[in-house]
């Protein structure tokens, strides 16, 4: 056995079923769609076995882009879990057969409960066919494996037609970015949708400041004891007219300048880049990465300094560009 080639040839089968439901899409997908997004309660996605598993990947698919959903075990539906279902659900049953005996077992109840019933099945005369509001009828394919009977290439099918309707629904929803950062709050992902430049910035008493006039020599124990690299030189009203960072330091040096009788305003880097502090997090990351600098003023439509951050703090939050 060639074992890269039967890995490819399980890929062929799988991408020739996907095309066969891609080019199976009728209206009824329309339909389903629609009753998706005005639903006034929950989609709820039901299935038993491999289809069960599929069932899961797809309400996490709605629930993550907007649609509430949750996936319903069939045989813990029998035992009670049936009472999370509403007249105003849709529930979307799984089964390729059709017969599958804990998705039949359930159908009456559904109907008597009252939510939109619909049919995901291959068999278009099977029992969940003809109970279901509207069918999906799935075109017949070959599945993967060598006996032809674990569920390989139809659940791969099927749950990208899941995919497609959370998706589809998700753009008619305008479902934003801010949107999505709001239900994945957790991880690198979730921060980059969710941090803004204000919550990480050094701010208050942190913000190394100093005024016009002030000697270089009483600026840089300021910027050492606040530790970000740079003192921002403001005007009476707080009002940033240049910065001093840990490098035009260094330069300063080097040209041997007399920090004892300069003043930071002679100095100084007038016009420098800033930031609001509405900004998102990783929107000031690649700000900064593009100027090749380490740390920016944070200031207000006045051009008033409220803030300072640095790269080093917006990394430490977990967020990459």
């Amino acid at each position: 056995m060639n074992k890269l080639a039967e890995g490819k040839r399980i890929f062929d089968i799988e991408i020739e079923a996907l095309q066969k439901t891609r080019d199976a899409l009728d209206n009824t997908f329309v339909q389903i769609l629609d009753l998706v997004v005005e639903c006034h309660g929950k989609v709820i996605i039901t299935g038993i076995g491999k289809s069960g598993h599929i069932a899961a990947k797809i309400a996490a698919t709605f629930a993550s882009l907007g649609t509430p959903s949750f996936r319903l075990h069939p045989a813990e539906a029998m035992h009670g879990d049936l009472g999370m279902i509403s007249a105003n659900d849709v529930v979307i049953a799984i089964s390729f057969s059709g017969e599958s005996d804990e998705i039949v077992k359930i159908l009456p109840n559904i109907r008597i409960i009252g939510a939109t019933l619909v049919g995901l099945t291959s068999n278009s005369a099977s029992t969940l066919a003809q109970a279901s509001d509207i069918v999906q009828i799935l075109p017949k394919i070959d599945e993967a494996c060598y006996l032809g009977l674990a569920p390989t290439s139809s659940t791969t099918s099927v749950l990208c037609y899941g995919d497609a309707l959370a998706v589809v629904a998700s753009g008619v929803y305008g479902f934003r970015d801010a949107d999505f950062g709001k239900f994945h709050p957790a991880g690198a992902l979730g921060k980059k949708l969710i941090l803004k430049v204000d919550n990480l910035m050094s701010s208050g008493n942190d913000v190394p400041l100093v005024t016009s006039g002030t000697l270089l020599m009483d600026a840089i124990p300021v910027m050492s004891k606040k530790g970000l690299g740079i003192v921002s030189v403001v005007d009476d009203d707080n009002k940033l007219l240049g910065i001093i960072c840990d490098g035009d330091l260094r330069r300063i040096i080097e040209k041997k300048i007399d920090i004892y009788s300069v003043a930071v305003n002679e100095v100084m880097i007038k016009n420098p880049k800033t930031i609001k502090r509405e900004k998102l997090a990783v929107d000031a990351l690649r700000f900064i990465k593009s100027h090749s600098i380490n740390n920016l003023p944070v200031v207000d439509d006045n051009n008033i300094v409220v803030g300072t951050i640095t790269w080093q703090q917006i990394i430490k939050a977990g967020i990459v560009s």
